[in-house]
């Protein structure tokens, strides 16, 4: 079972210096990836309804928060870090014009040896969408057809490339991920994400709560599109019993993620850097 910090470019972890406290405890403590968040503006008053909540308001209620953009934020802690991979739980991807993203991410990939992963959604915030300049009526159709256009920059020597979105002849994009490409994860709570994963994703991470019906989703939409179920991580949020995690092994999880700022409904043992030092124990005993 991996391990993974989330949430780790909000709060106190703002800070830098106490953003690469954490991250080097969690490296200490057995930690295989630290992920971050993003929202590059929200709008006051907004009336989007944020999904993950009753009442329709994000985490705390409050718009105001600091929040860095995560690959910058990244950049700055792989120079400060060794073996901790980085990911984004979940960067918005069709806010981004993804040729402009692959140059990023795998420039970081690059710079961190191979640590980046991509954990994508297609976003639910309409007002921050206008405010980009990207469309929001079609951001799942965009985001199908950008990770497309990523991995055939990634791993083709020079793609050529024709979407209803985003089109490129015979285009070197350089430095390319060390690993032949960067592993993507479709973030999302629903039926629809669940199918995007089967047909697009390296792995799966439901936001709220991981279940039995969507993983068989994932797995019967893999082996429809002719792909092996088992090249499809699943990531999971941590249960508030750590009793539970051979539960979770038992569906299939590969992966528990434990946040690290204060999240209103999400579980979190995890309060400080010595925190995070402690929990090298409950590493040990499920790896």
């Amino acid at each position: 079972m991996k391990f993974g910090l989330r949430y780790c470019n909000t709060g106190r972890y703002t800070d830098l210096s106490a953003a690469t406290e954490l991250l080097q405890a969690g490296e200490d403590a057995g930690f295989e990836s630290a992920w971050t968040v993003e929202h590059t503006i929200v709008p006051a008053g907004h009336a989007s309804r944020y999904p993950y909540s009753e009442d329709g308001k994000m985490a705390g209620g409050r718009v105001d928060i600091p929040l860095p953009d995560p690959l910058i934020w990244m950049s700055f802690l792989a120079a400060r870090t060794t073996s901790i991979k980085l990911g984004t739980a979940i960067l918005i991807l069709p806010q981004h014009n993804p040729v402009v993203a692959a140059k990023q991410i795998a420039t970081l990939d690059h710079m961190s040896n191979g640590r980046m992963l991509l954990g994508i959604g297609v976003g639910w915030l309409r007002e921050e969408f206008e405010a980009i300049g990207a469309d929001f009526d079609t951001r799942a159709k965009r985001t199908d057809e950008y990770v497309l256009a990523l991995r055939a920059l990634w791993e083709q020597e020079a793609p050529t490339f024709s979407g209803d979105f985003v089109s490129f002849k015979e285009a070197y994009c350089r430095p390319q991920p060390v690993n032949g490409s960067v592993p993507i994860i479709i973030g999302g709570h629903s039926p629809a994400s669940a199918r995007r994963a089967g047909r697009l994703g390296d792995g799966f991470f439901p936001a709220r709560g991981v279940s039995q019906e969507l993983i068989q989703t994932v797995h019967e939409t893999a082996r429809a599109n002719n792909r092996d179920p088992k090249d499809i991580e699943i990531t999971a949020s941590i249960p508030e019993s750590l009793d539970d995690i051979p539960k979770l092994v038992d569906l299939g999880v590969n992966r528990i993620m434990v946040p690290v700022a204060p999240t209103p409904g999400m579980y979190s043992p995890i309060k400080t850097p010595e925190d995070v030092l402690r929990f090298a124990a409950v590493i040990e005993s499920f790896s």
